[in-house]
């Protein structure tokens, strides 16, 4: 093999290795959470519903493609994204695969089952309405990812504590309820929520990453 071959070899090797790191379901699933901010194994492993030592080894992969980063406080070791190319990719990755398969074309439509309940995202106007006091943006994620980055004038109430704190919202104007992104279901309950309780509330499928915003270390 001439060295102009393996020098292209070695190039192509380098770069799959960030496809490679992607591969896997699960560490998507990891990236994303890592797009709300850094946390713990432990809690990346409760998040993503598998154990601690098998997200520590998801973590390694990622590691190894220098996509994540790490720091130790006390007995605990936190992760976050190594910087936002890592979430602009992850939302590039899902944005292409949303327009391009059919099964998650499909998959999605399941989800959004009622249209009248998804807000389209345009961002203009939705900043717009939310300047002016004509929509209430709710951010239902837990409580430490809202102060690491949010949507602009959103409000933060989780959704586990939502039905206690009914009383907080309005119900005179719209409800825009979101979480993590697409693929995460808790703006959609809080919008079921929201709804069955007699207020007039909507869900967001983007959420922080797919806003492009920055996460603050």
């Amino acid at each position: 093999m001439d060295n102009a071959r393996q020098i292209k070899d070695m190039l192509y090797e380098q770069v799959a290795r960030i496809g490679k790191a992607f591969s896997s379901p699960k560490r998507l699933e990891l990236i994303e959470l890592l797009c709300q901010g850094e946390k713990t194994v432990e809690a990346l492993a409760q998040e993503a519903s598998i154990s601690v030592k098998l997200t520590s080894a998801h973590l390694r992969e990622l590691r190894h493609a220098q996509m994540v980063e790490t720091r130790r406080e006390g007995k605990h070791i936190f992760y976050r994204l190594a910087n936002k190319a890592v979430a602009d990719l992850w939302v590039n990755t899902h944005t292409l695969a949303e327009n391009r398969l059919a099964e998650l074309q499909q998959a999605l439509q399941n989800i959004a089952n009622e249209p009248d309940n998804l807000i389209p995202n345009n961002r203009e106007s939705l900043l717009k309405m939310a300047r002016q006091g004509e929509i209430v943006v709710l951010d239902v994620r837990p409580s430490p990812e809202y102060l690491t980055q949010h949507l602009p004038f959103a409000r933060s109430i989780p959704l586990d504590e939502l039905r206690q704190r009914l009383a907080e919202l309005p119900k005179d104007r719209l409800i825009a309820a979101y979480c993590r992104g697409p693929y995460c279901l808790m703006a959609k309950d809080a919008a079921m929520l929201l709804r069955s309780e007699g207020f007039n509330s909507a869900y967001l499928r983007e959420g922080v990453a797919e806003w492009g915003m920055t996460t603050h270390h």
